[in-house]
């Protein structure tokens, strides 16, 4: 590793999208070459996991590399009277020593474009020095961008890297820096007439079926998807045209795992694929947290290989990171996160670290998918508990990715480490109200009058 040539960095960050939906993870119904020619070029990770199961806690989890509940990031930042009922403050604190921070130190121009949803303070805050973020932000209007209202939808990924190209073509002297946050495929979606017919051209599918005047939430869901990947194409042959794909660290990676269909905004689109993975947005099963998760740097990270057996986690990505750049950072910041540089860079080896998950709210959709409040992955196996004990569920995610063998009567050993170590974690987390119904998956079932 040359540590002397500082790379560019761009993180693309999809939002909402599966462990499975895309081709180069098992998707048979639609095809995304873009991204998975980037995987061709770099490494595919099998076993990659957000911090969080929904936005602001994962998005917490990369900028701070800390567990987002330290900082009280439970679930998404919302209303200041949201906010208040789940005593979660109106933006991640500042003052906190973020990725963007690091970098900034060791001479990289920073930037930020598209979503944000890291609260309502301006991303200059964060170390951040070029930036164009949705509305949820006190940026100021001509650091603003549109990505979610209806008319904005069919571009908004285009418009994201337009300007990321914007400010690359302005950089000439120093290393940059680029959050790259998508709003696709995050309900609520609205393709164009061209987007959808491009998914029956690609497919082969007929619509309507037999005069009935519908589409499905599966064309939906791919049009965006399919213009997402284009787009992700075009940007990525402007980099290479640019002459920086040698020296540019390229990621791609998702905030959590699909929209479930029966939340309403996505009731027309919200059919996202987690693979084999049980589990999907807002549940702490490997479906809601476990995401595609591909890394490229030329000449460095090896081309056209799966990792199957190293287990990363978004809170690597700030001391990962820092290794690469070589700033030493240990006495800077408390991270929960672990430098995976050597993974990164070709290694197969096992964490050293166990990773930790909380949900205290409400997961929507299918009993299956409705995991416990607390989870701990230590090595191959994966423990949920409740912080009362309840429902304790074992699993060797190795043997078992698809979480459907409860471990927990024939492994009692584990059982009571684990337990130990989650409740641990747990206890030393800020308080703050646990909604009705977390940590359930009982169902109402019919009783005599």
């Amino acid at each position: 590793l040359n540590k002397v040539e500082k790379p560019n960095i761009i993180f693309i960050f999809a939002d909402d999208l599966g462990w499975g939906d895309l081709s180069c993870y098992g998707n048979w119904q639609i095809k995304t070459p873009s991204i998975d020619k980037l995987a061709s070029r770099g490494t595919l990770f099998t076993q990659f996991y957000v911090a969080g199961s929904v936005c602001s806690p994962s998005r917490s989890g990369i900028m701070s590399g800390q567990y987002p509940a330290r900082n009280r990031i439970f679930g998404h930042i919302s209303s200041e009277s949201n906010n208040e009922k789940r005593k979660m403050p109106n933006a991640l604190n500042p003052d906190l020593y973020m990725l963007t921070d690091m970098l900034k130190e060791v001479g990289y121009v920073t930037a930020h474009f598209g979503k944000w949803h890291l609260g309502n303070i301006s991303p200059a805050e964060y170390g951040i020095d070029v930036y164009r973020v949705d509305r949820a932000s006190k940026a100021e209007e001509d650091g603003r961008i549109d990505i979610w209202s209806p008319d904005a939808r069919p571009t908004a990924t285009k418009d994201i890297f337009d300007e990321s190209i914007e400010f690359i073509k302005n950089q000439k002297e120093k290393p940059f820096y680029i959050n790259a946050w998508l709003s696709d495929v995050h309900a609520t979606l609205n393709p164009s007439e061209e987007q959808m017919q491009r998914v029956l051209d690609e497919t082969g599918w007929q619509w309507p079926l037999k005069g009935v005047p519908y589409s499905s939430p599966e064309q939906v869901y791919f049009a965006a998807m399919l213009e997402m990947d284009k787009q992700i194409g075009i940007f990525l042959n402007k980099i290479e045209n640019m002459g920086l794909s040698e020296n540019t660290i390229i990621i791609f990676s998702s905030d959590n795992g699909p929209e479930e269909i029966m939340i309403n905004n996505s009731r027309h689109s919200g059919l996202g694929s987690t693979g084999p993975l049980r589990g999907r947005k807002r549940s702490i099963y490997e479906g809601g947290v476990r995401v595609p998760f591909i890394v490229s740097w030329p000449g460095q990270i090896p081309e056209n290989k799966v990792n199957n057996n190293s287990v990363v986690n978004g809170v690597d990505f700030f001391p990962t990171f820092a290794a690469i750049v070589g700033k030493d950072i240990n006495e800077l910041v408390d991270l929960d996160g672990e430098d995976m540089s050597d993974v990164w860079l070709g290694t197969d080896r096992k964490r050293k670290k166990a990773l930790f998950w909380e949900w205290r709210y409400r997961v929507y959709g299918h009993p299956w998918n409705r995991s416990p409040m607390i989870a701990i992955r230590d090595g191959d196996y994966k423990l949920f508990t409740n912080p009362d004990k309840s429902r304790i569920e074992l699993f060797n995610v190795v043997q078992d990715p698809a979480e459907m063998m409860n471990l927990e009567t024939q492994e009692p050993a584990i059982v009571e480490s684990l337990t130990k170590k989650a409740l641990t974690w747990y206890s030393q987390l800020p308080e703050s109200p646990i909604f009705k119904g977390a940590g359930r998956n009982d169902w109402n079932w019919p009783k005599s009058q």
